[in-house]
């Protein structure tokens, strides 16, 4: 995981929408939630709204869309303050916010006002741009807080295994998301890029591919045994 730091990120710092008055701030947070196979017991407090059946996965990230923090593993039935405050405060592995940057204790997280139009849908079309300065702040901060959204997006299309319950003990799925999660900052960091590349396929050439399909046939159950182990 990306460790946190201190100085004001460039995204906040170059723009004239976010800075000064998001100058400490660091990183967003958020929740989504990952297909899950759970015993019949437990399926009840991992059943979500739209009826699946899912694990509750809590995340922190920079605005460079990487991770900076993972917790998975939590039932759906989870409220997400019961997960923020397990996150600042569990052992081992808690979610750090350095105390110099202004925020050290979720009482000075950076928060938006209630009762005043947040998400970023509610400010668009005509005549419904913020008309106060509490929903101007609101709008920028949903603005910046996207960022979350967003590596989520990007994390459930890159990893192809979590668009369905993976079959594997719950324990293992949990560490699965993490493992991705590390991949995933692996390549933001090396490949600086989101899009995946096109496969270029050679031309056709019918002896080979008779070989290939071949080879293949004769590999496949040795295959299936190493990929199942």
């Amino acid at each position: 995981m990306v460790k946190p730091g201190v100085a004001t990120p460039a995204k906040i710092s170059e723009s004239t929408r976010f800075y000064p008055y998001f100058k400490d701030c660091i990183e967003a947070f958020g929740g989504t939630h990952i297909s899950a196979m759970i015993p019949t017991s437990d399926v009840p407090s991992y059943r979500n709204r739209k009826g699946f059946i899912s694990q509750n996965v809590f995340a922190a990230c920079n605005f460079d869309l990487e991770f900076m923090y993972v917790l998975s593993g939590w039932e759906r039935s989870a409220h997400d303050s019961k997960i923020l405050s397990n996150a600042l405060t569990r052992h081992g592995s808690r979610l750090t916010i350095p105390e110099d940057c202004g925020f050290a204790n979720r009482q000075k997280l950076l928060a938006p006002f209630r009762r005043t139009h947040y998400h970023l849908q509610e400010f668009k079309g005509e005549g419904r741009d913020p008309k106060n300065q509490n929903e101007l702040f609101d709008f920028r901060h949903a603005s910046l807080r996207n960022v979350i959204e967003r590596i989520f997006g990007i994390f459930k299309s890159r990893f192809l295994i979590f668009k369905s319950a993976p079959p594997f003990p719950f324990t293992t799925q949990a560490e699965l998301v993490l493992a991705c999660a590390g991949l995933h900052n692996f390549l933001r960091k090396h490949c600086r890029s989101d899009a995946f590349p096109v496969e270029v396929i050679p031309p056709n050439n019918e002896q080979a591919n008779f070989e290939e399909v071949v080879h293949v046939g004769a590999l496949e159950s040795q295959q299936r045994e190493y990929a199942n182990n």
